[in-house]
């Protein structure tokens, strides 16, 4: 069987995973499918490497990596290859606004995962990559949205609709994808690129096919090419079916389409 992509970008959360935190016997049955056929594997996640590791390492990938929602590409797994970090006033402020609020807050550093249960408020002595909210009150996330914008140098973006997650401007799935496919000499229109949340958004409208899970908040699923099942039923192993694994005309893959 010919693959029609190269390269299958898979966010973790909501997509990969399903609501137990679990990636299913079909779905690693069509992703080994996929390894098989030729296509790279990436994990494009929000999550820092250590939480998305185990998941690499039961998938048996070694392809390059998009985390903590770009901020990090690693080359392969323990690998990495460039690390993007928060200007150390921003997060300040960031942090000055969530106790304003008094709302849930979580920063990622380089070694750690913070949040409002154990912030020791040393900012200057470590590297920050991702900020983030969350609140189920529509008006202070609205009013929270407004006061980033303003602030300026920031990547707005979501991985449920109740939260805000802030990376360096210009630092999202997209960019780390770009970067992955510099890496494996392809080019993104060989990409397939699938999500759930606003942080999949801006990987989904610029690669060369970008699906929706069918848990996917509704912006989404209008910025896809196609929507698919839902992550506790195997969408990825329908991306990979329908969209992935399909006969081709053989010229289509020539050497010099490459």
């Amino acid at each position: 069987m010919i693959a029609k992509y190269r390269l299958l970008a898979l966010d973790m959360d909501g997509t990969l995973l399903n609501d137990e935190q679990q990636i299913t016997p079909k779905t690693v049955e069509w992703i080994k499918k996929a390894m098989d056929a030729g296509v790279h594997v990436c994990l494009s996640t929000g999550r820092s490497a250590r939480t998305a590791l185990p998941y690499a390492e039961q998938l048996g990938l070694e392809t390059p990596m998009i985390m903590v929602n770009g901020s990090e590409v690693w080359r392969a797994p323990h690998e990495l290859y460039r690390r993007s970090l928060m200007d150390m006033t921003l997060v300040k402020r960031m942090h000055e606004i969530a106790e304003e609020y008094g709302i849930w807050f979580w920063a990622y550093s380089v070694d750690e995962v913070y949040n409002r249960d154990n912030w020791d408020g040393d900012i200057e002595g470590r590297e920050w990559l991702k900020f983030g909210y969350s609140t189920e009150d529509d008006e202070i996330r609205h009013k929270l949205l407004m006061q980033l914008q303003d602030m300026g140098g920031l990547e707005i973006t979501n991985s449920t609709p109740y939260n805000l997650e802030i990376n360096p401007l210009g630092v999202n799935k997209a960019s780390g994808i770009r970067e992955v496919c510099k890496l494996l000499g392809i080019d993104m229109s060989q990409v397939v690129a699938v999500g759930d949340s606003l942080n999949d958004l801006a990987a989904i409208q610029q690669s060369g096919f970008g699906v929706a899970m069918g848990n996917a908040q509704e912006v989404v699923k209008q910025e896809a090419d196609a929507v698919v099942a839902s992550n506790n039923n195997d969408g990825i192993a329908e991306v990979i079916q329908k969209y992935i694994l399909a006969e081709a005309p053989a010229s289509a893959f020539s050497p010099q389409n490459f």
